[in-house]
């Protein structure tokens, strides 16, 4: 009993002040504002744009009826669609019984953290919510620092640095890519020296490919490629089947990690027990990528990839520093050469710049700062998403000549606007 009283007391501490997660932080800020009758214009939430696939939505609406309890590490069929889906894409050899289904990918990772005892290493600038589930649990995290001039990716020096004071240490790394907050991925040569050296200290890889499938040339590799024994995928269906709502969620073991997974699957069923058994059903056309699902994807990433060459062009002609995206739907611009101007405008930080943009402008993104990076650095985090994903998409599907800027200008209007509106600012300064 007292045991009990001191974890909750523990976790008490640990939540008291915890904020909103950012991301849907700003977007109630958004919509409040919307309310208010004030045009905005959302660059914060990085909820995909794009529509459900039509066939994955008829096979939900085919198994509406079903209502038993499912197993809790998932429905075998979907698993199995599962552990296909990266034997199709990546060659990549997985058993059924490797595969977890959550109610999406970040209630995966709070309980990976849940269950598994070691430092949470991340990359910084890395997703919101790695960090503060880390914090919710009492968990030890570590930033390793990045770098601008290295397009913001972790070099193997960097981890190796990260290690070697404590080499027998327990420690999982969370590798994100395509990445949110930049849009960079990791090329192969990068992810094979990452590999040896999480091999080296036998670091636990959660390789967090949640946006895989977006990578705008479709070419994603999988550091599991070059690590199987010791990296777990993280996938599901919110990004790149534009089912954020249905909280479907994936994670691939290899058989030595099974331990994780048994560990993992034992909470779940004292917590959410099973994912909806609909949208299992339904996940499992999903997970085919068969010609309809690839023709969907391959239209997604071709707007995706033009909104992010008219951004990398149009900042980098005004100032505003940007890497070029490789995948999903972010950027993290850099403010910095215009801090003196900004500080002579009471600007100090990251989080006050994204504040008056947005009182200026109507244009609501969020501050690097919320993503592990210095306040004073004047980096944020947009997301190039505010469109109407249908629309588009069903214009791609006509459309067999390039995406140019009228096409964006009539149907990714907001983002294109947007985008137009933070340059003029900074012209302005």
């Amino acid at each position: 009993m007292e045991k009990s009283a001191s974890i909750c007391e523990s976790m008490n501490l640990n939540l008291r002040g915890m904020p909103l997660s950012a991301t849907l932080n700003i977007n109630e800020k958004s919509n409040e504002m919307i309310k208010e009758g004030k045009k905005v214009y959302k660059l914060g939430l990085g909820q995909a744009p794009f529509p459900v696939p039509d066939v994955v939505v008829e096979e939900l609406k085919r198994n509406a009826y079903k209502k038993d309890y499912l197993p809790v590490k998932g429905l075998y069929e979907l698993r199995k669609a599962v552990a296909q889906y990266y034997k199709k894409s990546q060659n990549l050899e997985y058993s059924p019984e490797n595969i977890l289904i959550g109610p999406g990918s970040k209630e995966l990772m709070f309980i990976l953290q849940v269950v598994f005892y070691g430092e949470l290493l991340l990359p910084s600038p890395s997703w919101v919510s790695y960090a503060p589930q880390a914090k919710i649990l009492g968990r030890k995290s570590s930033w390793i620092e990045t770098y601008e001039r290295n397009d913001w990716l972790l070099t193997a020096e960097d981890l190796d640095n990260a290690c070697k004071n404590d080499p027998n240490a327990p420690r999982v790394i969370i590798l994100n890519y395509p990445n949110n907050p930049t849009g960079k991925t990791y090329p192969s040569e990068l992810l094979k020296e990452l590999a040896e050296v999480a091999r080296k200290y036998n670091i636990i890889v959660l390789s967090d490919e949640i946006y895989g499938e977006l990578n705008h040339n479709g070419n994603h590799i999988s550091i599991a490629k070059y690590y199987p024994e010791g990296t777990i995928i993280s996938s599901g269906l919110s990004k790149w089947c534009g089912a954020g709502g249905w909280r479907v969620g994936t994670f691939a073991f290899p058989e030595n990690l099974r331990w994780l997974l048994d560990g993992m699957a034992a909470v779940a069923s004292e917590t959410f027990t099973a994912v909806s058994a609909p949208i299992q059903f339904a996940s499992i056309r999903a997970f085919q990528f068969d010609e309809t699902i690839n023709t969907y994807l391959k239209h997604s990433r071709r707007i995706l990839k033009a909104i992010g060459e008219y951004i990398y062009k149009n900042f980098n002609e005004v100032g505003i520093r940007v890497t070029k995206p490789d995948g999903a739907f972010y950027f993290l611009p850099n403010f910095s050469n215009f801090k003196d101007k900004l500080i002579q405008k009471g600007v100090k930080t990251s989080g006050e710049l994204c504040e008056n943009i947005l009182n200026d402008t109507g244009v609501a993104f969020l501050p690097g700062s919320d993503f592990g990076r210095s306040e004073k650095e004047f980096t944020t985090r947009i997301a190039y998403v505010d469109f109407d994903g249908t629309k588009a998409l069903e214009a791609a599907y006509k459309s067999s000549t390039d995406i140019d800027a009228k096409f964006l200008r009539e149907y990714c209007s907001n983002t294109i606007t947007a985008i137009d509106k933070i340059c003029n600012y900074v012209k302005t300064l």
